[in-house]
């Protein structure tokens, strides 16, 4: 069903009214985004340095560093807070658990290269693989619970993972040990769909489920800045259940299986500004937690900015999705820049009747698209598991203004459910140049139209 109707407009708070933004929060982006802006406030540290090699650390690239590590940031940490410096040189390393007021300082010409042995990951710790909770290995850099810490510096995290380590416990594809991962990950989501306690859902040592790279948990107050990232095993910046974060500056170039390069997940109040993203999967990915374990969680991911990046490859430039149950609200994606032809599409969102999930309140601004291989625009209900599930995705208030685009295979992809359409979908001042294919879209209530052109002359539905 495909209709022209006013985009929806009216202003009214949310549910409670916790945040006091629209309910249409795109029909004013400038406004909410400011809102927004004025709550995210990165964290401060005293004027104090713990240097690693002053706890034992030695550089080279051989000799671990963990423990030299971990005993730098306890003393910063039992002194008040400050920095934990990690000097130019190569330092090998396990896991490193951050603490409330500390901030690990990369100097140029650092590099923490991360070790390849799953065992250095030990013992297992509250994570999630893929959206869903569970014991698990440790994310390479991890904090619980923890409010003003920070990854900061010119320097580099190497992840040290590639075709021989890491990487071939991929899910799908071709490659050593998929079958096993996939009866893993089977296991994990049998267990939340019978609502296992989380303490009980032990994976780690003997199981195939990657780690992912930086990961704060239930954590405030964050700053990751400047760093470069690269060669992750799984996605690489993804903070879980977390209020305030500011990523910054960073540059993730990591092609593996899964190595979506920003994924905010469940949490309220994140600017992503002036990062670069070369990935093997979504450049951004915003998500909310899946399926049951998702529901049982029930928190949103909202009041999220993306302003100022560069995408290059990547399966999205910004996905929303496809872990998505608890909701994803008032995102702003703004003055991007998007382009190559190994980049899938420019603005995605993705889910299915299993992964359910409400969506709402969507802008995407005065992005420049050069080349995507798929549709500049995609909206897909029909996502992995597709239709046939007990929960229907909701989709509404999705605004498109100002956006250029030199080649793509269609300017827009939408799929929404005949029982369940997509509404309120806004397309202003938009050209979309060298599509290949007519446009798809099914099952769309209350598309609007406004200057808007393919390869040249107007849109019409």
């Amino acid at each position: 069903m495909i209709t022209r109707r006013i985009f929806l407009g009216a202003a009214a708070t949310l549910a409670g009214g916790r945040l006091g933004l629209h309910a249409d929060a795109a029909s004013n982006p400038a406004q909410e985004i400011e809102a927004i802006l004025k709550r995210i406030q990165p964290p401060l540290f005293p004027n104090r340095d713990f240097p690693i090699t002053r706890f034992g650390a030695k550089q080279g690239g051989t000799e671990k560093a963990t423990e030299a590590i971990a005993k730098a940031i306890a003393a910063c940490a039992a002194a008040g807070g400050g920095r934990v410096l990690v000097p130019a040189g190569t330092f090998l390393t396990g896991a490193i658990h951050l603490r409330s007021n500390v901030a690990l300082h990369l100097e140029e010409g650092a590099t923490l290269l991360f070790s390849s042995d799953p065992k250095d990951y030990l013992p297992v710790v509250l994570t999630r693989f893929e959206s869903t909770e569970l014991m698990n290995y440790s994310p390479f850099i991890y904090a619980f619970g923890a409010t003003n810490i920070a990854i900061a510096g010119k320097g580099t995290l190497d992840g040290n993972a590639g075709p021989d380590r890491w990487w071939p416990w991929r899910r799908w594809g071709r490659g050593s040990g998929t079958d096993s991962v996939r009866d893993d990950l089977k296991k994990l989501l049998a267990l939340a769909d019978k609502d296992v306690p989380v303490s009980e859902r032990v994976f780690g040592d003997g199981y195939r489920l990657r780690p992912n790279f930086i990961q704060p948990y239930r954590s405030n107050n964050i700053l990751i800045e400047g760093i470069a990232v690269r060669n992750s095993p799984m996605w690489e910046v993804n903070p879980v259940l977390c209020r305030n974060v500011t990523v910054r500056d960073v540059k993730i170039s990591s092609h593996g299986p899964n190595n979506d390069g920003c994924d905010p997940e469940c949490c309220t109040d994140f600017l992503i500004e002036n990062c670069e993203f070369d990935t093997g999967d979504d450049c951004i990915a915003i998500k909310s937690g899946r399926n049951r374990d998702g529901r049982r969680v029930n928190v949103p991911c909202e009041n999220v900015i993306v302003r100022n990046c560069r995408m290059k490859d990547g399966h999205g430039g910004v996905s929303i999705g496809s872990e998505v149950a608890g909701g994803i609200r008032n995102v702003y994606v703004q003055n991007n820049r998007m382009d190559s032809p190994h980049l899938g599409r420019a603005l995605r969102i993705k889910t299915n009747s299993y992964r359910g999930g409400e969506i709402e309140n969507i802008y995407f601004g005065n992005n420049l698209v050069g080349e995507v291989a798929e549709g500049v625009i995609d909206i897909d209900f029909f996502y992995e598991e597709g239709k046939g599930g007990p929960f229907n995705p909701s989709v509404r208030r999705v605004a498109v203004e100002n956006i250029t685009s030199q080649r793509s295979r269609y300017a827009l992809y939408l799929r929404g459910y005949e029982n369940a359409p997509i509404s309120g979908v806004r397309i202003a001042h938009c050209a979309f140049n060298n599509v290949a294919q007519a446009d798809v879209i099914e099952n769309v209530k209350g598309v609007e139209m406004v200057d808007v052109t393919r390869n040249g002359k107007p849109i019409s539905l």
